[in-house]
């Protein structure tokens, strides 16, 4: 049997309004583990929807993340990269949900390690959480008690919806949608696996941040090949009223990640270093350091303008 293909064919319309408007947002290699391949990101002119295309089939990501480990990587990216999944950054978003109802059941999806139940615990003490992933993490999570119960898969994995139809109270996808091969059925399932009057705790990238502009290929949440849809707020949040949901939260500010520009520098370090040559990229993390408390003290006047560069959405099933 011929090996399957690990591209969809290239497509000539928006996966999200259909226009035939597009234009060539960036191309990009993969920076992350320095795989072969370039990867074009289209945008849509009326939507301003970004997009992988030709977008990596299952097959294709499977082949381009067959670490299950990726989130616990070293190295400098590693270390940007924990200010995503820092505690108090993982705080601030369960105290998003405080001001609602306290939640019996929670369904965290793409949990990965559980770290964010695991925080969100210390506030929310009589609510049982439960964790959906495609590695087996999920289940490693559940042994040492961060998570009730493990769901091994995506919430559009034949069966999971079904077993887990009405359960929830609250589901939260945080930085997920990026990753999914078609965002509308992920949201449809998140919402049937919710019971009426439960909510959604949604954040992502926003691809219209001007460092997204500024940074090009080297914004980590270009994220080739790895985020295959980037979906501006306002196209989210009609897609969510027409599903039915009101939106109480739409929120820039308090979703900031500060990591731009150590990210930046981290990716191009690396792309410009080989990794055997460890003794100049250990000279360059002082580099790095000095950059990711840049982004800190900048975070708070960053975080009220258009460089925000994510988004939170908590909506109500209604």
């Amino acid at each position: 049997m011929p090996p399957r293909p690990i591209h969809e064919p290239r497509r000539d319309d928006c996966p999200w309004c259909g226009s035939r408007r597009l234009r060539t947002r960036l191309r990009a290699p993969d920076l992350r583990h320095h795989r072969p391949g370039t990867f074009v990101v289209d945008e849509c002119r009326d939507c301003a929807h970004a997009f992988q295309n030709p977008r990596l089939t299952a097959e294709g990501l499977a082949l381009y993340d067959p670490d299950p480990e990726e989130g616990h990587r070293t190295g400098l990216t590693g270390r940007v990269l924990a200010t995503r999944t820092g505690r108090r950054r993982l705080r601030a978003t369960a105290r998003a949900m405080l001001p609602l109802p306290e939640p019996e059941s929670w369904l965290d999806v793409g949990t990965g390690h559980a770290l964010f139940p695991r925080v969100a615990k210390e506030m929310f003490t009589y609510t049982a959480f439960d964790g959906l992933d495609p590695t087996p993490r999920v289940e490693r999570a559940r042994r040492a008690g961060r998570v009730e119960e493990a769901h091994i898969g995506h919430l559009t994995t034949p069966g999971i919806t079904t077993r887990l139809r009405a359960r929830y109270d609250v589901v939260s996808m945080l930085h997920q949608l990026q990753h999914a091969l078609d965002p509308r059925a992920e949201l449809r399932a998140a919402l049937t696996v919710l019971r009426p009057g439960g909510h959604l705790l949604l954040e992502a990238p926003d691809p219209r941040s001007v460092f997204a502009a500024l940074l090009g290929k080297w914004w980590l949440a270009h994220g080739q090949p790895r985020h295959l849809h980037l979906i501006p707020l306002p196209n989210l949040r009609t897609e969510l009223e027409t599903l039915g949901c009101t939106v109480l939260v739409a929120d820039r500010r308090a979703a900031h990640i500060p990591y731009d520009l150590s990210a930046a520098l981290s990716l191009s370090l690396t792309r410009a270093v080989p990794p055997s040559r460890g003794t100049l990229l250990r000279a360059a993390a002082p580099l790095v350091t000095t950059a990711m408390a840049l982004d800190r003290t900048l975070a708070p006047v960053v975080r009220h303008t258009r460089f925000a560069n994510a988004y939170r959405i908590i909506a109500r099933k209604d």
